[in-house]
């Protein structure tokens, strides 16, 4: 059993065929899925694709990219949107510095520790995407665990080694996408070596970043299975092991799926 603990169920990608990738991901032994939420506002759309496929979870949350629609969104309205039994999570929210048209670092910063605090509330973790602000990632993070403490993921890991250190540290969780599977990705696979095993999970961040031999074709939940191989070498684990690893340390994090309301 596989879980592929990051994908994008509502993207236009899969609206014409979402039972056939759904279907395709079981056959590819990914019989759990969690759909991660970019917009608050969406959240119905979410709910509704969990509602419909008892293999899919759903998270609540807004994406930095679009922090500058949600930009005063608060703590209190997100937890309240998480009451749903198959809403195990929150985000992904975090700070993307990538591209010049995104919202302003301060907006990204403010959406990013409202969803901390709605991590708080709730009891649910966070899935957190940092790209480009490892520093100022590990600013926030740092200060927000001395606040109180509160679980997260830094997803589709893609950072440096310090930003992966320092998320362990603080308690949080690491996912791998099929990054982790590209010829030259050998820093980030030297990352992977070094975070504690119970900390790693597998991811696919579908329908982006499709990991070899897929490279190049639109990524789907079916395609965990290529990239939990690749991890699974690095780590030194036959594939089984690997699955029993991330499996366990999925439900050890998103608590909620594994103790039955969000079944």
């Amino acid at each position: 059993m596989l879980i592929d603990s990051h994908c994008h169920l509502d993207f236009p990608e899969f609206a014409a065929d979402l039972p056939g990738v759904i279907a395709r991901a079981g056959t590819a032994g990914v019989t759990r899925m969690l759909t991660i939420s970019t917009r608050v506002a969406k959240a119905d759309t979410y709910r509704a694709i969990a509602e419909a496929h008892p293999q899919v979870w759903y998270t609540v949350g807004t994406h930095p990219h679009g922090a500058g629609e949600e930009p005063d969104i608060a703590a209190e309205t997100i937890a309240d949107l998480t009451r749903h039994p198959r809403c195990i999570g929150l985000g992904e929210a975090g700070l993307d510095y990538h591209y010049d048209d995104a919202a302003p670092e301060a907006v990204q910063e403010r959406v990013l520790r409202a969803h901390i605090e709605a991590a708080r509330i709730t009891g649910l973790p966070l899935v957190i995407h940092a790209r480009d602000a490892d520093d100022h990632m590990e600013r926030v993070l740092t200060d927000e665990m001395a606040r109180g403490p509160f679980g997260a993921v830094l997803h589709c890991f893609s950072s440096g080694p310090q930003l992966a250190q320092i998320g362990v540290a603080l308690g949080l969780y690491v996912s791998f996408s099929g990054i982790v599977t590209f010829r030259r990705a050998h820093a980030l696979r030297a990352i992977a070596k070094s975070v504690p095993r119970d900390r790693i999970l597998v991811e696919t961040d579908a329908p982006f970043l499709a990991p070899e031999p897929h490279r190049g074709r639109t990524n789907e939940p079916a395609y965990t299975a290529d990239t939990a191989r690749a991890l699974a070498e690095t780590l030194g684990l036959d594939a089984d092991a690997f699955a029993r690893l991330t499996t366990a340390n999925f439900f050890r994090l998103f608590s909620k799926a594994a103790d039955g309301t969000g079944a």
